[in-house]
């Protein structure tokens, strides 16, 4: 698959996924990409757009499948006047690595929320991470022949529960 299937696949993908957990970003729904008119008088093309179920509100969603480094403050600088121009609540910025440290303070300034989708993500087979939270979907069977042990521990690594089967 070519690098610009690769992206827009990504896009289409991280919508999906959006979708299934919009409750968790306070929206009804994920729409795909489109252009949106800004108060300054141009358009903007944006990845996803998050409505509330009202239509009243929106969350702009800027997806970059980038792999080799995070993104930067430049692009959550964009993201954050998008939101601003066309009157959004908020955004989502999706990608695999997640934001360097200036694009974190731009994001925490703009209500943006950093989410992290592996950059092979399918609807299917994916990890996803946003709001202390990690999501899996796997297409494979798990079978657990044995036993298990699940430990679940808070940010500074007190354990809170723990279940065993």
């Amino acid at each position: 698959m070519s690098s610009e299937k690769k992206w827009e696949s990504y896009e289409e993908v991280a919508t999906h996924l959006l979708n299934q957990y919009a409750d968790h970003f306070g929206v009804g729904y994920f729409e795909g990409k489109q252009v949106v008119p800004g108060k300054s008088g141009t358009s903007w093309e944006i990845d996803a757009k998050g409505c509330s179920q009202n239509g009243k509100s929106i969350i702009v969603v800027e997806c970059k499948r980038h792999t080799k480094q995070g993104i930067n403050q430049a692009i959550a600088g964009a993201l954050a006047f998008s939101i601003q121009d066309v009157g959004a609540e908020g955004g989502i910025l999706v990608s695999p690595i997640g934001l360097q440290k200036g694009a974190k303070m731009v994001a925490s300034a703009s209500n943006v929320i950093e989410v992290k989708l592996d950059e092979n993500s399918t609807t299917q087979d994916y990890v996803l991470s946003f709001l202390n939270q990690v999501c899996v979907g796997t297409s494979a069977s798990l079978r657990v022949t044995d036993s298990y042990k699940i430990t679940v521990k808070d940010e500074h690594g007190n354990i809170i529960d723990t279940r065993e089967g």
